[in-house]
Order: C-alpha cells, then sequence, then structure tokens
C-alpha cells in the first residue's frame, strides 16, 4: 500500500513559520527523488521543491531563500520548513514521490495571512 500523508499545514501570519511533513509508506523511500507542490484556488499545481536520494536540492524562484525541503530517510519522511510566509504562498500542499513509485499525497492546506 503507498501512502503519502502530509501533515503541518494551519493558518499563519505573514512573516510566519510552517513546518510541512510528509510521512511516506509503500515506496522505496530512500531512493526516490521527493517533492513538494502546490497549488492556489484556481491555479495550475506548481512546484515548490525537490529532494533527491542523496539530498541534491531545486526550488521554485518564488520560494528560493525561505524554504528548505529536507528529508530524514530512518522515518521515510520529508519535510518542508517555510519561512518568511507571503499571503501568495496560501495554496494546497502536495507531496509527491517521483518514483518507485510515483505517487501524490493528499494535501495539506497552508493559508497565511496578511
Amino acid at each position: 500500500q503507498v501512502r503519502l500523508v502530509e501533515s503541518g499545514g494551519g493558518l499563519v501570519q505573514a512573516g510566519g513559520s510552517l513546518r510541512l511533513s510528509c510521512a511516506a509508506s509503500g515506496i522505496i523511500f530512500r531512493i526516490n527523488t521527493m517533492g513538494w507542490y502546490r497549488q492556489a484556488p484556481g491555479k495550475q499545481r506548481e512546484l515548490v521543491a525537490t529532494i533527491t536520494s542523496v539530498g541534491s536540492t531545486n526550488y521554485a524562484n518564488s520560494v528560493k531563500g525561505r524554504f528548505a525541503i529536507s528529508r530524514e530517510d530512518a522515518k521515510n519522511t520529508v519535510y518542508l520548513q517555510m519561512n518568511s510566509l507571503k499571503p501568495e504562498d496560501t495554496a494546497v500542499y502536495y507531496c509527491r514521490s517521483e518514483q518507485y513509485p510515483a505517487f501524490w499525497g493528499q494535501g495539506t492546506q497552508v493559508t497565511v495571512s496578511s
């Protein structure tokens, strides 16, 4: 059974921080590239950040310097630390296993108020 369970979303004021977690099961986590994506209402889902099995990271320009993706293989978990949050960061954030197999989580809502 493949499961990607996101947690840590919620309501935060602009300038605040949240840490999202994605607990994975049913995938070969240690060799997987993992990603975080987000989708605001009426907009396309977009890539936020990815991290490879060896820790190489990639970020959308809109979050560079503010967000950090990390992984803890012993816990089959990927994190997204979000700092200096802006109202435009408001979206549903989705965890993704890129392969072995490719799979989407159900998402967690992040709302940033002004």
